[in-house]
């Protein structure tokens, strides 16, 4: 597990093992891998977001090795499905061919109007963005609302096996 605190809020967001495992698999550690991404979805324990499952590519994702455009259909349809299961959409995952990755102009551009579009009791949505490195230092994790973004700082992070 990754834990990271959110700020003063006295939450946690947490990354399961299996998330971990499913977002270091799509690392582009070769020149010809594209980039990939997908959705998180979590269980909410007190203060502990519990990020349980990652899920993506998909086979209708536009994808080359420097941008990624999800499959808008099939996320929705994951959300739908996940939420049935009592998991929540708390965000989104992609890839960048970089050791220490941080999100693009469009990367928080989606994010954000994700966030304004959608019908949610959520404060924000977050973003990871899965870089080359070994986590935690190669994920980039942020938590953004419609108008602005807070990088959640390697500074409070804690691992643990």
């Amino acid at each position: 597990m990754i834990e990271y605190p959110i700020g003063t809020s006295g939450q946690v967001l947490v990354f399961t093992g299996p998330v971990i495992d499913h977002l270091r698999r799509h690392r582009q550690l070769r020149w010809y891998q594209r980039e990939a991404g997908g959705q998180l979805f979590a269980r909410f324990d007190g203060g502990r977001i519990m990020v349980e499952e990652a899920t993506g590519p998909w086979k209708g994702d536009r994808r080359t090795r420097m941008s990624y455009v999800p499959d808008r259909r099939a996320e929705q349809a994951e959300i739908l499905e996940r939420h049935a299961r009592g998991l929540h959409y708390v965000g989104d995952w992609h890839t960048h061919p970089e050791a220490l990755p941080g999100p693009s102009r469009p990367d928080t551009s989606s994010i954000a109007e994700c966030v304004a579009k959608s019908k949610h009791d959520l404060n924000g949505f977050v973003l990871v963005v899965v870089g080359l490195a070994e986590p935690p230092a190669g994920f980039h994790v942020s938590i953004h609302n419609a108008t602005s973004a807070v990088t959640i700082d390697a500074a409070g992070l804690t691992a643990s096996g």
